[in-house]
């Protein structure tokens, strides 16, 4: 999100917000809104979707009678409705610079903040509310993956991950040849190139956290899931239902690299829902979220859940909290998330991002690339890592590399954990 400084905001500093959430409204066209509606001046806190809202189901009826109307949409799971809104806002309903936004301020002055809430929007894409803090940069051809890969012959007693299983929820992955360590991974195929042959904006963002699960624990089993199928977005209510689905798989872990900021900081209703009904009720399962690139203490979900695993970045230089992680009492800890160079796509891509607009890069399946994406597969790494060595849950597993991470606090930032944590961890 545009983070203000003085009469300035992020937009006004670095145009490439503004390039960013304009990709997203091209893509979601008259469904998305941004708030507020001068939020090229202002600065953007959130993306909604435009004649929706979120409800708890016990609150349905009495909304539905405030509104004058509504029908409930599909989908979604049980204990929240997206209700699609009536044609005619009350006369009695606050000003407001769109219907969406009227119906919410009579909610609220009515019903309380949080009865109703905005449909986000989710996004695993540098857009408002940035995951990858950059886009994807070339390397050389035959560099190693950073951090470094164990040896393909891993010793008994190695923190492999060997019997975990990872569900990772993204655009989907690419098979990359010249990355063997990816042998095994499974998931939904991505649609990564246009029909011109360019990769796509966002593209390869699964393959990349897949590379860095199995960089750190070359044994685990992944599997990368296709939902942010459009430019890397996705509506909350759909991410919740597919956040349900993902259950079905029977994960111990799931990883998230996506996330947004929401109308007055509160929790996204609709990810409360899952965590509170469906994520808590699963013995011994940890989602570890991604704490997000706006250089903020403000709330980003679902990371600052305190059920979650909220990971946030380090800088290069393995100290330093690197400069566009999110930051705050609610981010449980950092891990390397600058310049990681893992497995990417081969083929020409076109930067879509100022400075850098319409600079093209060759990209032969590997690339660096930075921000709370790929630190938040690093950790999961390490929580697998350690399960497989201990028997333990993802949870207990979790919850001691988090005690850990606080014996090794960097001075500024917070716990951190980096590569080799499983088994150090062991011996506290």
């Amino acid at each position: 999100m545009a983070q203000k400084t003085g009469n300035q905001t992020t937009e006004q500093q670095d145009p490439k917000y503004i390039a960013q959430i304009k990709l997203i409204l091209e893509a979601f066209g008259r469904d998305a809104g941004v708030h507020p509606p001068e939020w090229e001046k202002e600065g953007a806190d959130y993306l909604y979707r435009i004649g929706t809202v979120l409800v708890r189901d016990e609150d349905l009826q009495r909304v539905v009678e405030l509104f004058q109307g509504g029908t409930t949409g599909e989908g979604g799971i049980g204990g929240v409705s997206r209700l699609l809104l009536p044609d005619k806002v009350p006369p009695n309903a606050p000003e407001g610079p769109n219907p969406t936004q009227r119906f919410l301020a009579l909610a609220d002055q009515r019903l309380g903040r949080g009865v109703v809430t905005p449909e986000h929007l989710f996004y695993v894409t540098p857009s408002v509310s940035p995951c990858p803090a950059t886009e994807p940069e070339e390397v050389a051809q035959g560099i190693p993956p950073d951090p470094v890969l164990p040896t393909p012959f891993l010793p008994a007693g190695a923190a492999d991950g060997r019997g975990v299983k990872v569900v990772v929820l993204d655009v989907g992955w690419s098979e990359a040849p010249a990355a063997y360590w990816l042998n095994g991974v499974t998931g939904d195929p991505e649609d990564a190139f246009f029909p011109s042959g360019r990769i796509r904006p966002y593209a390869g963002h699964g393959t990349f956290i897949a590379g860095v699960l199995r960089a750190v624990a070359r044994n685990v089993e992944v599997v990368v899931k296709s939902y942010f199928t459009s430019v890397g977005a996705m509506w909350e209510f759909d991410l919740a239902q597919a956040l349900d689905e993902v259950l079905d798989l029977a994960p111990d872990i799931i990883s998230l690299s996506a996330g947004t900021r929401t109308r007055f900081d509160l929790p996204a209703l609709g990810l409360d829902v899952f965590v509170q009904t469906r994520l808590n009720r699963v013995n011994g399962l940890v989602l570890v979220a991604a704490a997000g690139n706006e250089n903020s203490r403000d709330y980003f979900w679902p990371a600052a859940f305190p059920e979650t695993v909220s990971v946030g970045a380090l800088a290069d230089n393995g100290r330093d909290r690197a400069s566009f992680s999110n930051f705050g009492g609610w981010v449980d800890v950092y891990a390397p998330g600058e310049n990681l160079v893992n497995a990417f796509l081969t083929g020409s891509y076109e930067c879509t991002e100022p400075p850098n607009t319409g600079e093209v890069r060759d990209f032969t399946g590997m690339a660096r690339w930075s921000g709370t994406s790929f630190s938040t597969p690093l950790v999961a790494a390490l929580i697998a890592g350690r399960m497989s060595l201990t028997g333990e849950s993802a949870r207990q597993s979790a919850d001691a590399l988090l005690a850990f991470a606080l014996t090794q606090p960097s001075p500024g930032v917070g716990p951190v954990l980096t590569t080799g944590d499983a088994l150090a961890s062991l011996g506290q």
